[in-house]
């Protein structure tokens, strides 16, 4: 078992620090190859689409190909695409490799879940979450520092080039140590699912994405992708809930666990990420750290998160994960509500360390443990479609919570500074020491009064976690649907 978890943290980690990785070598991207960061700025744009777009692909693939076999083309397209990107000649070729290696990325994480699940069977699911809540942790708090590091004093290229030994060994390992799987090539891919699913998917992130980059949802652009997005989005849903073999079956959303589970789940993602986007922001705009400062600064979240993670897992398998979720929840709320008590333009860094760490605490026994609770009472063949389905609530809802605090947080410091919405904070990285002096406090302010808005969004996530399961997992292949009135 530790030897399979080991094969799967190594795919998982690679595809997820290398998102954190490129975003703090963007505007260096864009001075090597001479390009506007509006061109470059898909180098990050084009990997997360392509993530959204063959994430529905999942649960379909792991039934046709066998998850064993699917982990591994998985893996091998992510280590092409980076060794091509490493390559790159230019801003195009460097997007065109990064959807390379999103389509690659997009499977690793789901597919190495179900691996996991299934291996693990019901009873030790929340240790399985744990475990590969590990890159989850590593990727955000790793990422800026090993990109600072590697585009100061080595070379850009090289974010991508060091890809290359982790995924040789982690496919070198998935051949030796995985069980071979049996694939079932009957199942019938839902074509119409996916023409609706995938694209949608696309059109809402990207829409999203650029409204919180420009802090603009009226732009006619950012209308258009967003409102096709969601129609299509929901157009799909209709019909999952209707067709004999859907693309990712919503029937499992009958069942009271999977369903609480997934509303804990969005709630929490989009509070959480979204937190998480402003006091890097502080850092660099309020403080004036680096990017590499920055990372070193939210090292205690993730410190945090390796003390309970593990504990959460094992409490998810003893005593259910409705307890646990219930009890992170809590520290969680009072953490992020710290923010709005204690952030100021001169705060202590070791306070702002403290309440990091905290958080950090809350979330290991928060975000896994909920995963585990939609997972638990599934059958063998039931947990790649819900993987799939888990890991799309993930980006979605990441992707909201993103946008969302992005809005909240320009239409602050316009508030407090003065000037158009979106503009305060960029305007506020390049003025004078003499000016930000004066700036720095409303500014700090604004940022203050954003997380309560987090805070808002967190306290609704309790609602659907009374829900879920409070006692250990027994085993049995489902648990009873939800009530319909």
């Amino acid at each position: 078992m530790l030897a399979v978890a080991m094969v799967v943290v190594l795919g998982a980690i690679m595809s997820i620090l290398d998102v954190t990785v490129v975003n703090v070598a963007i505007s260096h991207l864009a001075g090597a190859f001479k390009s506007p960061l509006s061109t470059i700025q898909w180098v990050a744009t084009g990997y997360t689409l392509a993530l959204a777009t063959v994430i529905p692909l999942t649960g379909w693939a792991s039934a046709r190909f066998g998850t064993k076999r699917l982990y591994m083309i998985s893996i091998a397209l992510f280590v092409a695409g980076s060794a091509l990107a490493g390559m790159a000649w230019s801003a195009e070729s460097l997007i065109a490799f990064r959807v390379l290696q999103g389509l690659g990325g997009g499977m690793i994480m789901p597919a190495g879940m179900t691996i996991l699940t299934q291996k693990a069977g019901p009873s030790r699911v929340g240790q399985v979450m744990s475990v590969v809540g590990i890159p989850m942790l590593l990727g955000p708090i790793g990422g800026p520092i090993l990109g600072g590091w590697l585009v100061d004093d080595v070379s850009w290229r090289w974010i991508f080039f060091i890809n290359l030994p982790i995924g040789v060994l982690a496919l070198f390992l998935a051949a030796k140590i995985l069980d071979r799987d049996t694939p079932r090539p009957g199942e019938r891919l839902d074509i119409l699912g996916l023409i609706l699913l995938s694209p949608g998917l696309a059109s809402l992130i990207y829409g999203l994405a650029t409204g919180a980059q420009h802090s603009d949802f009226g732009r006619t652009d950012v209308l258009i992708t967003t409102i096709v997005g969601a129609v299509l989005v929901v157009l799909f849903a209709v019909r999952a809930l209707t067709a004999a073999n859907p693309l990712i079956d919503l029937r499992l959303l009958k069942r009271r666990s999977v369903a609480a589970a997934s509303g804990t789940m969005t709630l929490f993602m989009c509070a959480f990420m979204g937190a998480m986007l402003l006091l890097p922001l502080y850092y660099q705009a309020v403080r004036q750290e680096t990017a590499f400062s920055s990372g070193l600064l939210l090292a205690p979240q993730g410190i945090g998160a390796m003390f309970t993670m593990p504990v959460g897992g094992k409490l998810t398998d003893r005593i259910g994960p409705g307890r646990v979720v219930l009890i992170g929840l809590v520290v969680v709320v009072a953490s992020v509500a710290g923010f709005t008590a204690v952030l100021q333009a001169d705060t202590s860094y070791w306070v702002l360390g403290s309440v990091l760490f905290v958080m950090g605490l809350g979330m290991g026994m928060t975000m896994m443990p909920t995963m585990a609770a939609a997972i638990q009472t599934l059958v063998h063949d039931e947990v790649p479609k819900a993987s799939t389905m888990l890991n799309i609530i993930q980006q979605v809802s990441a992707s909201i919570g993103t946008a969302l605090m992005s809005v909240l947080l320009a239409n602050a410091l316009s508030d407090k500074l003065g000037g158009p919405a979106g503009g305060g904070l960029s305007s506020a990285q390049k003025v004078p020491p003499q000016i930000m002096q004066k700036i720095a406090g409303p500014m700090a302010d604004a940022f203050q009064s954003t997380y309560w808005w987090a805070v808002g969004l967190l306290a609704l996530a309790f609602i659907p976690a009374l829900l879920l399961p409070r006692r250990k997992p027994t085993g049995t292949s489902a648990d009873a649907p939800m009530p319909m009135h």
